[in-house]
């Protein structure tokens, strides 16, 4: 049986979670005065700072779990979504409404494949 690691493991929650080669980790826009196009934004830079820090990049995504605050923001999604993914290399990918605490706009659940683990 792989090693379970985890990375910034705190009291409620750890930041990622890696486990047979797998990472899982979520992203939230830190900067939450940001509109939706904003917070978008954020998160997809996000993704991609924390995919490189583990030595991967966005092909290497595997599954991506998007809850949005509010529904009618999936167009604003799906036009930075299109542009940021790489054609063909694009993981499965469910998005769906959520209530979210504060200002937040959107909240990502990712799995990307990782070396060792």
């Amino acid at each position: 049986m792989s090693e379970i690691v985890r990375i910034g493991a705190g009291k409620r929650w750890t930041d990622i979670v890696v486990y047979g080669g797998v990472a899982r980790w979520v992203e939230v826009a830190e900067n939450t005065a940001d509109d939706v196009r904003g917070q978008i934004g954020q998160v997809l830079r996000q993704l991609d700072e924390t995919a490189a820090g583990l030595g991967v990049d966005r092909r290497s995504l595997l599954e991506v779990v998007i809850y949005l605050a509010d529904l009618r923001d999936a167009p604003t999604l799906d036009e930075l979504w299109d542009a940021w993914v790489v054609p063909g290399q694009a993981p499965i990918r469910a998005c769906v409404g959520a209530a979210l605490s504060g200002n937040l706009r959107i909240e990502v659940i990712a799995q990307a494949a990782v070396a060792g683990g």
